[in-house]
């Protein structure tokens, strides 16, 4: 009997669904809510408004594309947490009534721990043990799988998540929200060693991180050239760009071929939204084929937050029988949880 999962995901500001049967991927709905471009950043109360409106409609078009009616449906997935509370909640309630009112399993899945199988829904696929640097707006994480579902986070920022950083720096520059893309764009017209931004903890010898420096020192940058309140050349908005983005890259592919190369693993493993970063993935690309390890990084489509990363984690748990209650709810700050 065929295993059909419905994948749901709400954690911030995209409301994605997807449908996976039997480990192959059906439809993947993602829709972007453009709302926050005009605030700089995500509204909490906006973006639960949105997830409120589009659910149904996105749940429905992601069945129709798979071709799955409703009582095809093995369980409902969803992402429990992190993210924002309100956002969550959406999802989360949405799928329990729907895996209630069809009588099938409910499984919470942790949105980091979704991002990190986002390199499994297509092959070629990791092989455990492996490292995964998970780099997106809320977190920077650097975690060894040392099996299924089995995590142990080696190295996190001490302060900003690197997305967080883009997108601030983004905001300094009056490039619009989100940030990431932006820098990324622009970057590509600029010099990557025009201005020279600090790399902490770079040369530390753990694993951690901290962006906050590197933030602070553009802000530093732009107050001692009086340029926070003045319109800037293009060419050295564009330098400014390359720069804080190699910073950002190098402190990032340092410890992760660092930390691969201590705990002794072949497969390195890029997820999360700033994946998408087109100089980290070629810089990642380079690095590890000089270092002798495999590369795995998802398409872009599942850089970003999207139903797909859901519903594979949800299709593993199922086959283990790793069901959750209907008691489960959203948490906010939900750590990656490690399994036996």
């Amino acid at each position: 009997m065929s295993v059909t999962i419905l994948g749901i995901e709400t954690s911030c500001d995209e409301t994605s669904v997807a449908v996976i049967r039997d480990g192959k991927l059906l439809s993947n709905i993602i829709s972007s809510q453009m709302v926050h471009q005009h605030y700089g950043g995500v509204v909490p109360e906006l973006a639960s408004r949105a997830h409120q409106k589009f659910i149904v409609p996105i749940v429905s078009e992601a069945l129709a594309k798979a071709e799955v009616k409703n009582n095809e449906l093995s369980a409902v997935a969803v992402a429990t947490g992190p993210g924002l509370m309100g956002s969550l909640l959406v999802g989360v309630n949405f799928g329990k009534a729907l895996a209630y009112g069809l009588d099938i399993p409910f499984i919470a899945v942790n949105h980091m721990e979704a991002h990190i199988y986002s390199n499994f829904i297509e092959e070629p696929t990791p092989t455990f043990p492996f490292l995964n640097l998970t780099v997106s707006g809320g977190h920077t994480q650097l975690v060894l799988v040392k099996d299924e579902f089995e995590y142990t986070i080696v190295g996190e920022t001490m302060d900003d998540a690197a997305g967080e950083a883009f997108d601030k720096v983004a905001k300094m520059l009056k490039l619009n929200y989100p940030g990431g893309p932006q820098i990324d764009r622009w970057a590509k017209m600029g010099n990557p060693s025009a201005i020279h931004f600090p790399r902490p903890y770079a040369t530390e010898d753990d694993f951690n991180f901290s962006f906050s420096g590197i933030k602070t020192s553009v802000l530093y940058y732009l107050r001692d050239h009086h340029l926070r309140n003045t319109d800037m050349p293009d060419q050295l908005r564009a330098d400014l760009c390359a720069s804080f983005q190699a910073a950002v890259v190098e402190v990032l592919v340092q410890k992760t071929m660092a930390a691969a190369k201590k705990f002794g693993v072949k497969d390195v493993a890029v997820a999360g939204g700033v994946s998408a970063n087109s100089f980290l993935r070629a810089m990642m690309k380079q690095e590890a084929q000089k270092n002798g390890f495999h590369l795995f990084i998802p398409k872009l489509e599942y850089c970003t937050d999207n139903g797909a990363m859901i519903a594979e984690v949800g299709y593993r748990k199922f086959l283990r029988q790793m069901f959750s209650s209907l008691e489960v709810t959203a948490t906010a700050n939900l750590a990656l949880e490690r399994y036996p």
